[in-house]
């Protein structure tokens, strides 16, 4: 029997969903990251880095260094082969501040076509314009400054109402910075003040959040959170005061370069430029105005396919979308989760807005869990709601969806760490939605048809499950408790209804 010939053919297949790759060329680093999945939130399929330091000579010669222009030229030859190993349907080249200003860096633009990759040079602006838009695709409500900082450059960037507003980039990026202090000039702070308040920045972000984009800036948010011992290891979304960038500016001014190594997932090639980036943040936080920051995880790279996004696409909520997609990958039955959350929505229809949407996600994402060792479904699904890459949700909301699809998997308690990320009454309300889970997962076998022809409701004293004639036989002993623990939760008694 010939067992090849079948994968052969599965495997040349055309993809269920088109790819899209983009070759980022920035000043620090080169990055390849290739996504699939929902339009609005593509899932991030293969993601690599070479900190090449294009713009480490810039300061000096004004032109990219051999070294850099060699690791350069090894990650481009590397990423477009992958990019088309992966099957790829579309691959985008862009290069940012490095590129743009170098004397030779159409010295590196033809390597890279050499390799096969089209590259645009963005402007400062359209820089700018895609950090801004990256933003709002993780924060589609974000009212702030954002602050995009790289190796070459500094855009900053006012985003309200879903859009990028007014713009400006600067020649402010952190390996320059680093370049002018090691040449002895002292006044590199100076000068990025006078551009600020020279631009008509200063004080624009007086009672606004700073959102920080970079990766020299996310450096930041990793070392505060081994410092403080932060129990949700997520850049995405995590605060920073303008208190605690004083404090990192210290430590790492008297911190060894090992205990610096040592900080879970801090590169050590942003190690030398973690001071200059802390004290850029210091520096604009006050020129600006802004008292707190907000880490995004999502720059330039998601900004590009934001902004080509449809009004009506752009719009979807990207927790919904996010995990809908991750349900109906990891689940058993396709849609489930939109239909499971209507079913127990008569229990909890006084649930605000927000708590709604937590709970829709949480139903998306009710069977994540269930292909995970019996003994581990629990455990299994509160890491993927704890640690998935959701965006549109902050840490007390992660840790009030874990909570629901713990209690929705029959575990026991409180999990660590959600008392850490939540208050009581949110984890006591995300325990009665995965109760409620619990129950039309068990009624229903995960199938639509039981949840679509029964209903519940409430009222002061009673929670009733309201059953079809030809569906009484369902309510076996595994549904009659999970309806009288629901109930109970609730302060309320079972009751079945024809």
């Amino acid at each position: 029997m010939n067992l090849i010939a079948p994968i052969a053919r599965a495997l040349s297949k055309p993809l269920a969903e088109p790819r899209t790759a983009i070759v980022d060329i920035g000043s620090n680093s080169i990055r390849l990251v290739v996504y699939q999945g929902p339009e609005r939130l593509p899932a991030i399929l293969f993601n690599e880095k070479v900190l090449a330091g294009l713009g480490r000579g810039l300061a000096a010669t004004g032109a990219i260094d051999a070294r850099a222009m060699a690791a350069a030229r090894v990650a481009l030859a590397r990423f477009a082969r992958l990019a088309r190993e992966m099957e790829a349907t579309r691959l985008r080249t862009v290069a940012t501040a490095a590129v743009r200003d170098a004397a030779n860096g159409a010295e590196l633009i033809a390597h890279a076509e050499d390799v096969g990759l089209s590259v645009e040079i963005l402007s400062g602006e359209q820089e700018a314009l895609g950090a801004g838009y990256g933003v709002l695709s993780a924060f589609p409500q974000a009212d702030g400054i954002v602050g995009d900082l790289g190796g070459g450059s500094l855009e900053l960037i006012r985003v309200k109402d879903g859009q990028p507003a007014e713009r400006v980039s600067f020649p402010f990026g952190v390996l320059r910075l680093a370049a002018a202090r090691a040449n002895g000039d002292g006044s590199a702070e100076a000068k990025v003040a006078s551009a600020i308040d020279g631009a008509g920045w200063t004080g624009r972000g007086r009672g606004l959040p700073f959102y920080l984009v970079g990766g020299s800036w996310r450096a930041l948010a990793r070392l505060d959170m081994d410092l403080t011992g932060y129990p949700l290891p997520i850049i995405q979304g995590y605060c920073m005061d303008a208190a605690t960038i004083a404090r990192l500016i210290a430590t790492i001014e008297g911190a060894t370069r090992s205990r610096l190594r040592a900080t879970p997932g801090l590169s050590s090639g942003r190690i030398p430029t973690l001071g200059d980036a802390a004290g850029l943040l210091q520096l604009l936080m006050r020129e600006l105005g802004s008292t707190s920051t907000i880490v995004s995880a999502y720059g330039l790279r998601e900004g590009l396919l934001f902004e080509e996004l449809d009004v009506a696409t752009r719009a979807q909520d990207p927790l919904l979308v996010a995990t809908r997609d991750e349900g109906r990958r990891a689940g058993r039955f396709p849609e489930h989760g939109d239909l499971l959350d209507r079913w127990l929505q008569p229990l909890f229809d006084r649930d605000p807005p927000a708590a709604a949407r937590l709970r829709n996600a949480a139903c998306q994402l009710a069977d994540v869990g269930w292909r995970a060792n019996p003994e581990f479904r629990a455990e299994r699904s509160v890491e993927v709601a704890l640690h998935g890459n959701w965006v549109g949700i902050d840490a007390a909301g992660r840790a009030q969806v874990a909570q629901a699809l713990h209690a929705s998997m029959g575990g026991q308690g409180v999990p660590a760490p959600l008392e850490r990320l939540a208050g009581k009454g949110q984890r006591d309300r995300a325990t009665a939605w995965g109760l409620a889970m619990r129950l039309g997962q068990r009624l229903s076998g995960g199938l639509a048809g039981p949840l679509r022809r029964s209903r519940l409701s409430a009222d002061e004293g009673t929670v009733t499950l309201h059953l079809a004639a030809e569906d009484r036989a369902l309510y076996g002993e595994a549904v009659e408790r999970r309806h009288a623990a629901l109930a109970t939760s609730l302060g309320r008694l079972p009751i079945l209804s024809a």
